[in-house]
């Protein structure tokens, strides 16, 4: 099993020369039909079911101007008031630019005015929904700055808000060519920097281990539109050094970071080394790419768990969460592989561009509406769905964008080469040669696509033919006008294909998909099956899908309803040195779909179906299978028993749950802190305060008996208290004894506290000269006693 991995990147020994190229811009490149056009309709439906006025009400009551609409519910009105209205305007541009519709320029012309009415009552340039917004900025320009990962005086992370709303100006210029967005995006920028302009680099630095967004990526991409190098500047000092600097020494300091903080980061630093030279950034940027996706990366392309890293040497907290990787992170890897390609025509990047699109970008988003937040890896789970009424997180948002432009990569163009990097069927219009070339393809249903040439007179030019990782040495076919022809390349490369074309010329690439294993990178005996780039799961059932569809919740977007037990999961069992590929068997009739009767176990499964992941909707499903052998099935069932009883009995007594340091659990419990800080110990979060820190609990039909909290056995001399609701039910003093463990401490709530109240507030706080313990978890349970 341990030589089943098959997923290898050759980023340092591409077969094609390493060149610089250039996309074609949206309004060059359409999608014509399939399953990408479908999306990209329904995208655009969600997008059309939101009032614009609600997105823009945070803007208009920071701006002292009254709403014509109350805002959204959820996190538009939480403390990340705003945060929407900047994808929106993304979404829109690139709708607008991919397709031409009118409406979407009609909703994106709509709401550039009301952010320019915004800009101009505040008569600063600013246009943003931050609550408390004249405040907060006042503080950091007089250099009053506090900040912790997720917060920034005491706000919930307003740089990544604001980077929304910059990003979305850029993008109305960029993509929609909209004049206005220009000079509001340019005027906002100017804002920042009178802003950001008396703080000491040290003072940017400590802010920024605040969650900011792209920030640096926006204002390289401000100095790209105008040429004047202030903004580069802005770029640079906004670009964390404590992050750059080790990874562009290829330092591996990944494990425990909030996973999508990080990566707008490093798309900023090559953004930055696009435009100048400047090599640590460009270091940073490949060798954060290349640990992430070959490390750190399942079969679907996705990472992380509970929106972390995990340690590279244990996943095993991503096969059993129910929250997996999140679908913001994979948009923003995928626009990271986008940028390198550009940089280096390296099929490597494409290749992984093409799995996370497929495998985990096309299956977040519901055929009939509503995308996916976390995507569970463990078996027999499902996934929660978006409500336009409800939902809106930051998935959401990057979601309404991700369904808007399947055709950034499909084409790539250098000199008179035009590469041909994805097998979606569309029209490319290649202004500089005067000419169109038609992709015809109807990939991954058929491994084939036909590319037909068009222009008014003969054109000498040279078709670049993608020859992808996963095909076969060997197998991949070539026609030119039903000729077949000679190759050279080898898969991971691209194929050059130069002729004088005459219009009409057709060029057929046959792409033949085989089977093969993926095994789970910590190779802990799961495996994952692919057809050529399709990752294939199995539908395990459709019962107990709880909040299905997502409330307005702050935790709505979590698939919390029943574990399937993992020792009742379908696997796949099999005697040593037999091959498991050789036992799954393709359906007539059906390309993608295929059985396993022989490996799957227990009985009940024998039937199961592996297809597409991405084709899988509102229904249980498995993606990784458990191998084991015959003799070894008693051992690991009994283990994987006694896991799921202790498993099973702790979801029993859990009424809520903390998380500590991470960061999407504590904004869910409404945390609150002075003087606190957080951090990584043995791979697990915790977060102390000489001061105090607090969060809302939920005493659900007030069951609450006590309140257990995890520590590290060798915290010393710290003295705190715990309250609940503004009373003391503990003094703890901690001294080190327990060892280098980790403890739990069961504290009795009294019954008073509980019988009448929802929200628990559950405050540590440190005794004068001392600071409170790190606190590894904090769960409201329903028991005083411990299961023996």
């Amino acid at each position: 099993m341990r030589n089943l991995i098959v997923f290898l990147f050759a980023f340092s020994s591409c077969a094609v020369a390493q060149e610089q190229v250039n996309l074609f811009p949206l309004n060059e490149v359409s999608v014509n039909s399939g399953v990408f056009k479908e999306a990209a309709l329904t995208d655009f439906k969600y997008i059309s079911q939101l009032e614009p006025d609600r997105l823009l009400s945070p803007f208009l009551r920071e701006a002292g101007l009254e709403p014509k609409a109350e805002s959204y519910t959820n996190w538009e009105n939480t403390g990340l008031d705003g945060h929407t209205a900047g994808h929106y305007l993304s979404a829109l541009s690139m709708y607008y630019a991919s397709t031409g519709d009118l409406k979407a320029k009609e909703l994106l012309d709509y709401t550039l005015s009301e952010l320019d009415k915004v800009q101009k009552a505040n008569g600063n340039g600013y246009i943003g929904g931050v609550p408390g917004s004249d405040a907060l900025w006042a503080e950091i320009k007089a250099g009053t700055i506090h900040a912790g990962s997720f917060s920034l005086n005491d706000k919930w992370v307003p740089l990544y808000n604001i980077h929304k709303t910059f990003a979305g100006l850029k993008d109305a210029w960029v993509h929609a060519e909209i004049p206005l967005a220009k000079e509001m995006l340019i005027e906002l920028t100017d804002w920042f920097l009178d802003i950001t302009s008396g703080l000491s680099q040290e003072q940017i630095q400590d802010m920024l281990r605040s969650e900011h967004g792209g920030l640096n990526e926006t204002f390289a991409d401000v100095y790209a539109i105008t040429g004047d190098k202030k903004y580069l500047k802005l770029a640079e000092d906004f670009s964390q050094l404590s992050v750059l600097e080790p990874l562009a020494a290829n330092q591996d300091i990944l494990t425990g970071m909030h996973a999508n903080t990080q990566i707008p980061k490093f798309i900023g630093f090559e953004r930055i080394s696009q435009l100048e030279e400047a090599k640590d950034y460009k270091k940073a940027a490949v060798n954060f790419f290349e640990n992430v996706t070959t490390k750190r990366s399942i079969s679907i392309g996705g990472n992380s768990v509970r929106e972390h890293f995990n340690p590279i040497a244990d996943f095993s907290a991503v096969l059993n969460s129910e929250q997996g990787p999140e679908s913001c992170n994979t948009y923003n890897m995928l626009k990271l592989s986008k940028m390198l390609f550009e940089d280096s025509a390296n099929e490597a990047y494409v290749d992984f561009y093409e799995r996370g699109l497929f495998n985990h970008i096309l299956s977040s988003q519901n055929p009939d509406g509503g995308f996916v937040y976390f995507t569970p890896i463990r078996p027999g789970h499902y996934r929660v769905y978006s409500q336009p009424e409800t939902s809106f997180w930051c998935c959401v948002g990057s979601g309404m964008e991700n369904h808007t432009k399947y055709n950034e990569l499909i084409y790539a163009k250098k000199d008179d080469k035009l590469y041909v990097n994805l097998f979606i069927p569309s029209e490319v219009n290649w202004e500089t040669q005067n000419a169109t070339l038609t992709q015809d393809t109807n990939f991954p249903e058929e491994a084939a696509t036909e590319l037909i040439w068009n222009s008014k007179k003969k054109t000498k030019a040279t078709l670049m033919l993608r020859y992808p990782q996963w095909v076969k040495a060997g197998t991949l076919k070539l026609y030119v006008n039903g000729k077949l022809q000679q190759i050279a390349a080898t898969p991971g490369s691209y194929i050059p294909l130069s002729r004088k074309w005459k219009n009409g010329d057709r060029v057929k690439l046959e792409v033949p998909m085989h089977l093969s294993l993926e095994e789970i990178p910590d190779e802990s005996g799961y495996i994952s099956i692919k057809y050529g780039p399709i990752v294939l799961a199995a539908v395990t059932g459709d019962e107990d899908q709880d909040g299905l569809f997502a409330d307005d919740s702050r935790g709505g977007h979590i698939a919390d309803g029943p574990f399937l037990p993992l020792n009742e999961a379908p696997m796949f069992v099999s005697e040593e040195g037999e091959s498991v590929l050789d036992k799954i068997k393709s359906v007539p009739g059906k390309a993608l779909e295929f059985t396993a009767s022989e490996l799957f176990y227990p009985s009940e499964y024998k039937d199961l179906v592996l297809q597409p992941f991405y084709k899988i909707h509102e229904k249980r499903y498995s993606i990784y299978f458990e191998k084991e052998t015959p003799e070894g099935l008693a051992e690991m069932q009994r283990e994987l028993k006694e896991k799921q009883e202790a498993e099973a009995y702790l979801r029993s007594i859990t009424l809520d749950f903390v998380a500590p340091g991470e960061q999407q659990p504590e904004s869910d419990h409404g945390i609150q802190s002075e003087k606190s800080n957080s951090g990584l110990n043995q791979n697990r979060h915790w977060r102390d305060a000489t001061g105090w820190f607090s969060y809302d609990l939920k005493n659900k039909e007030a069951k609450a008996q006590a309140l257990r909290v995890t520590y590290f056995g060798k915290d010393a001399n710290r003295n705190f208290k715990i309250l609940v609701n503004g009373e003391v039910i503990a003094n703890p003093k901690l001294m080190g004894a327990e060892g280098a463990k980790f403890f739990e401490v069961d504290y009795q709530l009294p019954k008073k506290l509980v019988v009448d109240n929802e929200i628990l507030t559950v405050r540590f706080e440190a005794e004068e000269g001392s600071s409170t313990a790190g606190v590894y978890g904090v769960r409201l349970i329903n028991t005083t006693k411990t299961k023996k």
